[in-house]
């Protein structure tokens, strides 16, 4: 058959895709990124917040701005006569949202009671160990043998911690609950309420933080030990700078020179929220959303649950070695008590978790 006389079979192209039949030197390897997108797109992004601090700092304002939709637990489920419970208890909600064609499972994770009572001590430990519970599940999915093509994620990416906005110093519990958690969860602190601080009171809170954080080893997200290259680092030094955040929220509608915004309305103006003079909420949403989201998810995932996976094998793997094969094995319980438990390892070859385990370092 002549060259002119063969089929002509087009090639299957995508929408956006651009031809490249005029250059001679053009394999099509770019071509990945439009297919990654594609993928990206059908399966969807998940997203799961945390937010801690205590009652009355506007936590669930906060998230409804930033997504500018009724995402928080009190939004969804408003419950006028909740008391402050005894214990802390978590709380999520999850909604999926939808903007210009990419979809995301957003899941936010309150915790109420946190901070509320006359003896805080120990308050951070339900939320330790509710993040790693979340680990431990992705774990055993994970290792299952027949398991998911696409594990669900319930790992908790980041938690917005809510600074109450004395204008001094951090509370004791603000450094203890820091300085943990930072080893297990990324922790972005924000001021919260800040318009209640002058200018000149917020400046000097949000250096005396910094330089308490450094005080007390406390690494807070974007960490310094993370950044990839000297780019990263460059705009991450710019962030860093800025942390905590000052921000305020509020999801009511103003109009102002004609212009919608979210703000806050008092006898002398209107706080915009999403204007950098008045506050640094923008910068947040920024960090949370616009730059830096698979950045975060990327930090859970690579670091802190790979420090816990790893940490848990361990474990199993010393635990299963120790233990004669004809005997069961005795683990101690969180009370003290042994607990029998037989020494043949799961189908997965590590032993189911019961109890909080802590992966600090």
């Amino acid at each position: 058959m002549s060259e002119s006389a063969k089929p002509h079979h087009p090639s299957p192209q995508g929408k956006g895709e651009k031809t490249h039949a005029s250059d001679f030197s053009y394999v099509g390897i770019d071509a990945i990124l439009e297919q990654m997108r594609r993928k990206a797109m059908k399966q969807g992004f998940e997203l799961n917040i945390m937010v801690v601090g205590q009652s009355g700092l506007g936590k669930s304002t906060l998230m409804n701005t930033l997504f500018k939709s009724k995402v928080s637990r009190k939004s969804v489920k408003p419950d006028p006569e909740e008391r402050i419970p005894k214990t802390i208890e978590i709380k999520s909600i999850s909604h999926d949202i939808e903007e210009k064609g990419v979809r995301m499972k957003l899941t936010v994770i309150d915790t109420p009671g946190f901070g509320d009572h006359i003896n805080n001590e120990n308050c951070w430990q339900p939320i330790m160990k509710f993040i790693n519970d979340q680990y431990e599940a992705y774990l055993q999915e994970e290792i299952n043998i027949n398991r998911k093509k696409r594990i669900p994620d319930s790992r908790v990416h980041c938690c917005i911690y809510f600074i109450p906005p004395t204008g001094h110093c951090l509370r004791p519990l603000d450094v203890e609950f820091m300085r943990r958690l930072s080893k297990v969860v990324n922790i972005v602190p924000v001021i919260a309420k800040a318009d209640t601080l002058t200018l000149e009171e917020r400046d000097f809170f949000k250096q005396t933080i910094r330089e308490e954080l450094r005080a007390n080893g406390i690494d807070v997200y974007p960490q310094k030990e993370f950044d990839e290259d000297a780019d990263d680092r460059m705009i991450n030094d710019k962030i860093r700078e800025m942390i905590p955040f000052a921000v305020v929220g509020s999801d009511q509608e103003y109009q102002v020179n004609g212009k919608r915004i979210l703000g806050r309305k008092t006898k002398w103006g209107t706080i915009e929220v999403e204007n950098i003079g008045h506050c640094e909420f923008a910068y947040l949403r920024d960090l949370l959303i616009r730059t830096h989201m698979q950045n975060i998810k990327d930090i859970t995932g690579c670091i802190h649950y790979e420090t816990y996976r790893v940490r848990r094998l361990n474990e199993s793997n010393a635990h299963f070695k120790s233990q004669p094969s004809d005997q069961p094995a005795v683990q101690p319980k969180a009370n003290g008590q042994p607990e029998v438990k037989p020494s043949a390892p799961q189908a997965n070859g590590v032993a189911a978790k019961h109890e909080v385990m802590s992966h600090e370092m």
